[in-house]
């Protein structure tokens, strides 16, 4: 039913924690299967330094996350943002379909914590299937 690499994230999750002081943090749910994730962002120069999570929910909920925040570490925003769902399941060499809804949550945590840290310094939040930049008022790092 679940690849390797999610069976391997689920067993050995990376970067599963709370990062106490971090600069941006999302948290999305779903109501219908209760999963709810939470993802922390320490971010430096406009690129995500180190990125944590906590999950609570079904093993592809925490695979996801876990795959997620590998996939951010060391990118810019901007490039952090453009990660989506779609490239996290092929990252973990694919989810159930039932399951897809956890790529979802990932990708959504990440937005909401890239958001989360823009408001923190100010700025606008970048809206859902803008193009990171988009209509960006002026953080200098385009």
């Amino acid at each position: 039913m679940y690849s390797e690499t999610v069976m391997d994230h689920f067993n050995n999750p990376r970067n599963q924690r709370e990062i106490p002081d971090a600069d941006g943090i999302g948290e999305v749910g779903n109501q219908k299967c209760g999963d709810i994730m939470r993802i922390f962002l320490k971010i430096h120069d406009n690129v995500i330094e180190d990125a944590s999570f906590q999950t609570f929910g079904c093993g592809a909920a925490v695979a996801s996350s876990s795959m997620a925040t590998e996939m951010i570490k060391g990118k810019t925003l901007e490039e952090a943002w453009e990660i989506s769902n779609k490239a996290v399941a092929e990252a973990l060499e694919g989810l159930p379909p039932q399951k897809l809804h956890c790529s979802v949550l990932a990708e959504e945590a990440i937005h909401a914590a890239i958001n989360n840290y823009l408001e923190k310094m100010g700025l606008e939040p970048w809206e859902e299937g803008e193009g990171s930049c988009a209509g960006c008022s002026g953080c200098g790092t385009d």
